[in-house]
């Protein structure tokens, strides 16, 4: 659309205030048009504050309104399906927050809807928009660090800001659903989304608060190339937001610290009596702010590429079926927690490659040996560890000069 798009938010609470800080800041010819919030109350205050025309507490209302194109939802899990069911029904593209669902049904139920409907939707994963994501993504796809073995990604603070977040069943599980979906999106895509995940190996506990959903998480994903996904995840950590993310590859590694300590530091002594990141658990001391949380979280690169795709008519970075892919991983993540054991990640639809391997044939040195290992030592000599292709003896020389 040549003059922009009109919006309608679906949701008023903090991802709302991210979501339209970052549309009315950054792309000005897309606006909100239309807020809904189940308090009528909230939906007015919010309108009045950022300027949106219309206000409304009916969600069929805020999504069918004829003045508006697309639907942005930045609701509570348990209401993603209903949402996107009604967006489907009115033919409204429409863009959703993460998790897509709480389960790979839930996810799925979606996917076949906006399909057969035939609109655009976006998954909103924001953490994989950061500009240091970008940029490494892009590092990996030229080959910086061979190929990608192992990625790791923590995500981990003192807990979410609104109540539904600690209800097991409304948000469909704890911290895992809450922010393991984060991490393992962010893995897909260093280790390849055309990849297949194969199982999942997961421990969950409820550490600290009076919950019924686990405060605290830890995952293996085993991927069909042999690579392998680790995610961190903790509603117990004290000190602010930490946000990082390691990448390992045959011929270098990635390390990316996106939130916390991030080489901005203040210190103050009576506190600012201010906002000062998200998550941040003090106003005094070192504190960590960050300069632009919508640039830094990815919400910015995210929406200027969801809004082309949507303009050229192309599929975005993130999808409905990645949503559903990142559902049915955690599905196993889940089962895993329960079992004590290796559960496999159940795709009833596939779209990625059938098989693939991460281990590729070495060239020989000497046309007998694989090379192990180089290493300059302190006398100067460069060491080399081989193995005979033949009897598989490992043998350590001195490489000629």
């Amino acid at each position: 659309m040549q003059n922009g798009h009109r919006i309608t938010l679906l949701g008023t609470g903090l991802i709302g205030t991210f979501y339209t800080m970052t549309l009315h800041n950054t792309r000005s010819k897309d606006r909100v048009h239309t807020v809904y919030s189940r308090s009528k109350e909230k939906a007015s205050s919010f309108a009045s504050k950022w300027d949106i025309a219309r206000a409304t507490d009916n969600m069929e209302v805020a999504i069918k309104d004829k003045d508006t194109d697309v639907v942005v939802i930045g609701l509570p899990n348990d209401v993603h399906e209903k949402a996107v069911l009604l967006c489907a029904e009115a033919g409204k593209h429409v863009l959703c927050t993460k998790p897509l669902g709480r389960t790979a049904q839930e996810a799925r139920t979606m996917l076949e809807a906006v399909e057969k409907a035939g609109i655009f939707a976006g998954y909103l994963e924001d953490l994989v928009y950061t500009p240091k994501t970008l940029k490494s993504l892009d590092a990996v796809k030229r080959g910086a660090i061979g190929d990608v073995l192992w990625v790791r990604s923590r995500e981990t603070h003192p807990g979410p800001h609104s109540d539904w977040f600690w209800d097991l069943k409304r948000a469909g599980g704890g911290a895992i659903v809450d922010m393991g979906c984060h991490c393992i999106e962010i893995i897909r895509n260093f280790i390849g989304k055309e990849i297949r995940p194969v199982e999942v190996m997961c421990t969950a506990d409820t550490l600290v608060h009076p919950i019924e959903a686990e405060d605290s998480g830890i995952g293996l994903i085993r991927f069909e190339n042999r690579s392998i996904g680790q995610f961190e995840v903790s509603w117990t950590f004290r000190g602010g937001m930490d946000l990082r993310d390691e990448v390992s590859g045959t011929e270098g590694t990635i390390w990316i610290n996106h939130f916390l300590r991030t080489g901005f530091e203040i210190f103050s002594s009576g506190g600012q009596g201010d906002y000062v990141a998200e998550k941040a658990e003090t106003e005094s001391g070192w504190l960590f702010p960050v300069g632009d949380e919508v640039i830094a979280l990815g919400y910015q690169h995210m929406f200027q590429e969801m809004f082309k795709a949507m303009d050229s008519d192309t599929p975005p970075m993130e999808t409905f079926y990645d949503g559903y892919v990142v559902n049915a991983i955690l599905d196993a993540c889940y089962a895993s927690a329960k079992s004590k054991r290796w559960e496999p990640v159940n795709l009833e639809i596939w779209r990625g490659k059938s098989s693939a391997s991460v281990k590729q044939e070495k060239p020989l040195i000497d046309g007998k040996y694989f090379l192990i290992k180089e290493e300059k030592m302190p006398d100067g000599k460069t060491k080399q560890i081989l193995k005979d292709r033949q009897t598989a003896e490992i043998i350590e020389r001195i490489k000629s000069l």
